[in-house]
Parts: C-alpha cells; sequence; structure tokens
C-alpha cells in the first residue's frame, strides 16, 4: 500500500452506491438512489434497434473499433438537439463518453493539477467530487444566489494553496441533490464571475429533460455563445447524457465543447478507453431518432405524478422545523432537518428501526458541513412507497 500514489488517499467510496446494495432487501423502501424506473426504459426500441444492428449489414462496423470523438450520425443528432437549445454547433463540437461520469473525470484531468481549486456549490453532485479528488484540488464556494467572494479573494485563496481557479461546476436544471434551479440572473451571474476568473464554467445538464412545471431557462452554454459570438469563443463545457431518459446500462453520454476542448479530450479517450462502445452508440442514435421526445414526455408524466405524491406526503406528515425544496423537475428534493439532528445518525436508525433508506446530505458537501440534510429521490417512489414510507421517517422525526 505503500507504492499507492497521493491522489488514491483522496477516493472513497460512494455512499449512494453503497446504499444501492438496500435495494436488494425486499422489505426495504429506498428513497436513496438517483435512478430512473426500469419500468418506463423503452425496452422494445432497444430490443428492435439492436436486433436490426446485427441482423443487418451494418453489423461489423457496430461490432468494430470506433473514432474516439464517437459515431458520427449520433454526434450530428446531438448537434441538432444542441442547436434546439441555442446553441448553433456541428458534430465536431460534440465528444461522446461512456455517460456524463466520464465527462467529469476527464475534464478534471484536462484542467486540475494538485492544488488546484475548483468552485463548487454547497451542496454539490457527490460523483463530481468523486471525479475531480482523483486530480488532488482544493474546494471553494461558489454561491450562483449570491454572495461569491470577489474574484481576487478567490485567486489569492487559490493561490495560498499553491494553485489557481480552473473552473466553475454545477448543475443548474433540477441539481443534484437538491433540486433545485437557477434562474436566468442566476445564470448570468455565473457567468460573469467566470469571465472575470478566466476559468471555465462545466454545466452538467444530466436532468435538463425532465422538467414538469414551467417553461424553462436556456443552458449556460447558449447564454456564453450569445455573449461570446459562438461556441468556439464559449468558455462554457456542457455535458450531456441519455442515461436519465432512455437507458443508463448504455452508458451513453456527450459533451458539447469549443473544438478544440474536443480535441483535448480525444487524446485522453485514446489512453483511456480509445472509444466508447460502437454498438451501444449506434443503437443510442437509432433509438433517439425515433422514440427521444415521445419518452421524454412519458417520463414527465410519471415523475411528475411521483414528486407531486412525495410532497403531499411530506405536507401531510412531516413535524415543524422540517422543510424540503419543491423541485420543477427532476429526480429529487432536498430535505433540511431542524439545527442538531444528524442525517447520517438517522439513517442508521431509518434503516434498521423503519425499513426506509436516503442519502444523508453531508456527502454532498466538499467541506462535510450539512450535517442535518438529507436527499430524497422520487422516480421509484410509487404510491405503496410514500404512503408507507414517509410517515415511518417522520415518525422517526418525532421521537
Amino acid at each position: 500500500m505503500n507504492l499507492l500514489a497521493s491522489r488514491s488517499s483522496r477516493m472513497k467510496a460512494s455512499e449512494i452506491r453503497e446504499l444501492l446494495k438496500l435495494l436488494d432487501q425486499p422489505d426495504i423502501i429506498s428513497f436513496a438512489g438517483g435512478i430512473p424506473d426500469p419500468a418506463l426504459f423503452p425496452a422494445e426500441a432497444i430490443r428492435d434497434a439492436y436486433a436490426d444492428v446485427l441482423g443487418g449489414s451494418g453489423a461489423g462496423a457496430a461490432l468494430q473499433y470506433q473514432v474516439s470523438e464517437g459515431y458520427l450520425p449520433l454526434r450530428r443528432w446531438l448537434a441538432g438537439q444542441m442547436g434546439k437549445l441555442g446553441v448553433a454547433c456541428d458534430e465536431g463540437n460534440i465528444f461522446i463518453t461512456s455517460g456524463s461520469q466520464q465527462a467529469l473525470d476527464y475534464l478534471g484531468k484536462l484542467f486540475l493539477s494538485p492544488g488546484d481549486t475548483a468552485l463548487v456549490t454547497w451542496p454539490t453532485y457527490l460523483g463530481a467530487l468523486q471525479a475531480f479528488n482523483a486530480y488532488e484540488p482544493r474546494y471553494d464556494r461558489l454561491r450562483p444566489e449570491g454572495g461569491n467572494m470577489t474574484p481576487d479573494a478567490y485567486r489569492a485563496a487559490a493561490a495560498s494553496n499553491g494553485g489557481k481557479v480552473k473552473f466553475a461546476y454545477l448543475v443548474p436544471d433540477f441539481a443534484n441533490p437538491t433540486g433545485e434551479t437557477l434562474n436566468r440572473q442566476q445564470r448570468e451571474a455565473v457567468l460573469d464571475l467566470a469571465g472575470e476568473l478566466d476559468i471555465a464554467v462545466i454545466e452538467d445538464a444530466a436532468y435538463r429533460a425532465l422538467r414538469y412545471d414551467g417553461g424553462g431557462e436556456p443552458p449556460i452554454l447558449a447564454l456564453d455563445c450569445a455573449r461570446s459570438g459562438g461556441i468556439e469563443k464559449a468558455r462554457t463545457l456542457y455535458c450531456g447524457s441519455f442515461s436519465k431518459i432512455v437507458s443508463p446500462g448504455m452508458r451513453v453520454g456527450w459533451v458539447c465543447a469549443p473544438r478544440h476542448v474536443v480535441e483535448k479530450l480525444v487524446l485522453i479517450k485514446q489512453a483511456s478507453d480509445l472509444h466508447s462502445p460502437s454498438i451501444n452508440q449506434v443503437v443510442m442514435h437509432r433509438v433517439a431518432e425515433s422514440v427521444f421526445d415521445a419518452q421524454v414526455e412519458k417520463l414527465i408524466g410519471a415523475y411528475r405524478e411521483r414528486r407531486d405524491g412525495l410532497l403531499t406526503a411530506l405536507e401531510a406528515t412531516m413535524p415543524d422545523g422540517v422543510t424540503w425544496s419543491r423541485p420543477e423537475g427532476g429526480m429529487f428534493l432536498w430535505v433540511t432537518l431542524p439545527e442538531g439532528f444528524d442525517a447520517t445518525e438517522l439513517l442508521a436508525r431509518s434503516v434498521k428501526e423503519a425499513r426506509v433508506a436516503f442519502v444523508p446530505g453531508s456527502a454532498f458537501f466538499a467541506d462535510g458541513t450539512g450535517r442535518n440534510t438529507l436527499r430524497l429521490s422520487f422516480t421509484l417512489a410509487d404510491r405503496r412507497a410514500v404512503t408507507e414510507g414517509i410517515p415511518r421517517l417522520a415518525s422517526l422525526l418525532e421521537g
């Protein structure tokens, strides 16, 4: 063990991945894993696409090595989707990854030297912290809602730790873990700060399509392109994923970025895994072309109902002093307990006594604070889970 690189000391097990093991226990009601409902996967469309690809003349190409940038027709389709979001680009601006988690790892590798600073929200997506930790950064707090330090203060803090501020990372739409969405002014403020610091912005858009209420805001990348004069001059790197809409098991994500960034990411991928699985990209392209919009509408209908059911149950059962977010979309809501509660300790009691699982909030804070917070996922929260599980959890808080 004394031969391991120093970065290995920053590699820790994900509390969420460990909690997913509880799903194998049939009597556990779980609000923990932020996973889509497998009953809603477009399984028939996926099965037909694999059969068509493997039974046709293109089977050899689909089973062969692929260019590192990714399957060209899929990249063209994604460029078209980005265009609908206000980002004018082409396939040269799209880079396919093995899920958006790989994109975060690659961007950490691309930007971070040991001691550099990444700006993240308090709380933020745990998987992003895990991806970045391998490159030995320090973290400073990003406050899109207001109250950021001055650019000079951020620079001075980074320099005192032997590095530079390199990027701001955030999930602007239905954030994991809070479910919150940034308004237009907050998105513009992030770009203002990034411009003053001359840093990149990593926009994690994994949940963007899952909007249940309201009209939505443009992606930060779209605002950036409008300011800078186009994607080739933008500082924002957009990370997308099919995992929440089509299938997480196929592991297809993407980055939309200026070409000079894509070129660097291609070099990282060539040294890492050469390319994402060819056949999965070919099949994903066929499925996306045929059912993507209908699949989004199906998920919105199902998940909106589950979100509303969870909110209703919380309103009916939670004791005074407990508050929660009311997300306009996504997969999560955020619960804040009265001061003095420790959600990690509560989880141990909840699993043992109530057979209810959730994710303690401190896992999402770069500094380990937020111990009186927790995350609930509603994508698997059917009526039985909500009507039985939330009252059980509430009874622990009352006791």
